[in-house]
Order: structure tokens, then C-alpha cells, then sequence
């Protein structure tokens, strides 16, 4: 195993009220993500148990597919709430500190999967979930919620956890450091996603500061 790298938790700053779902045209090269509402709709269609897990850790901890297939109940520390994440593509690995709901339902399904070795998320097999298959998930369970065909692959949640931590108001590095990244310059092409609401910001400004 690695080096540990202990990811500090964050608490998000107050953030501004759900607006209405609406798109700002996509420039190219911007990253795909999914609205905050979409993604509340995406998690109320998934039914399993252990498919909640998946797709809230994912999100949360900013995970590739394949990341999710080598999480092993090893890598797991309940007393804590923590899960080492491997990282690949020479991204961080390091430890996730599990959210409230995360915690929750990744509970609720090791009742069901025991606490026995391997891992977290077998296949029907019983090896690793294999990345295909989080792909064929993610498009039955975004088609349900109503989810745009081009945003129906398992990565759209790693952009997703990106852009909101940045349009929650943490800082670049403080992103970089959560979801592994390498290279500061990937974590600041999600930044230019967050543009849109500076520029709202400025509009309303200009009715207060005339």
C-alpha cells in the first residue's frame, strides 16, 4: 500500500439556495457535470442497497469506475469513518473521510455483504465490480431520473463532486488535495465551470451598488 496521505474533512461554507435547473451553454473542453437537482433525482432512482453505495462514495470521494472495483473491505475503518482510496492514472491515493450519508449507506450494505475480506463491491463472480458494469448502472439509473444521454457515464460524478466543492466556495487546493489530483492544472479546468456564477454575482451587484 502507499504512503497514507490523511485528507483533512472540509466543511463546506454556507452555500447559496438550489436555484432552477438550468444550463449555461458549454464551452469546449469544459467539463460535463450534472446539476445538484439532477443528482438528487439520480440518487432517489437508484433501488439497491449496495448500488447506493456506489454511486454516493463515487460521488463523494470524487472516484473513477475503476477506482470503485479496487476498494477492498481492508481499505474500510468504521470506527473512523474512513476509506483509503487507491487513485489511479497518477492521481493521490489517500484516506476518504466518509460524509454522514456516505457512512449510511455503505453501512447498510456491508449488513448485507458480511465483513468478510475482498472486495467492498463484489460482481456477481466475486471479484472486483468491473468498470463496464458502473457504466451500464449509471446509464439504467440516469435514463430513470430523467438524466441527459450525454451525461449517463459513470465519471460524470468525479466532474460533479469537482464542480460543486468549487462552486461551494473551497478553494483550488483545497479540491485538488480531496479528489487526488496530481497536477493543480486539473483541478483548475473545473474552476473555469464556476465562472457562471460570478458572473450572476456581478449582475446582482450591479442593482445594489449603483
Amino acid at each position: 500500500m502507499s504512503a497514507l496521505r490523511k485528507v483533512v474533512p472540509i466543511s463546506a461554507p454556507a452555500g447559496p439556495p438550489g436555484g432552477p435547473e438550468t444550463r449555461r451553454p458549454r464551452k469546449k473542453g469544459d467539463p460535463s457535470f450534472l446539476q445538484e437537482v439532477e443528482l438528487e433525482r439520480l440518487f432517489k432512482a437508484i433501488d439497491s442497497v449496495r448500488d447506493r453505495a456506489i454511486f454516493r462514495i463515487g460521488y463523494h470521494a470524487g472516484l473513477r469506475a475503476s477506482e470503485i472495483g479496487i476498494l477492498e473491505m481492508r481499505d474500510y475503518t468504521a470506527k473512523t469513518e474512513r476509506l483509503f482510496v487507491h487513485r489511479l492514472k497518477g492521481s493521490n491515493s489517500g484516506e476518504h473521510h466518509l460524509c454522514r450519508e456516505e457512512s449510511r449507506v455503505l453501512r447498510a450494505w456491508l449488513k448485507i455483504r458480511g465483513s468478510g475480506p475482498g472486495p467492498i463491491f463484489p460482481s456477481r463472480k466475486g471479484g472486483p465490480i468491473s468498470r463496464k458494469m458502473l457504466d451500464v448502472l449509471m446509464k439504467e439509473y440516469a435514463e430513470k431520473a430523467g438524466i441527459p444521454a450525454k451525461l449517463r457515464h459513470f465519471h460524470v460524478l468525479k466532474h460533479s463532486c469537482v464542480t460543486h466543492l468549487l462552486s461551494k466556495g473551497f478553494n483550488v487546493e483545497q479540491v485538488q488535495d480531496w479528489v487526488g489530483h496530481s497536477n493543480i492544472q486539473n483541478t483548475m479546468i473545473y474552476a473555469r465551470v464556476t465562472n457562471s456564477r460570478r458572473e450572476e454575482m456581478a449582475r446582482a451587484l450591479k442593482e445594489v451598488w449603483k
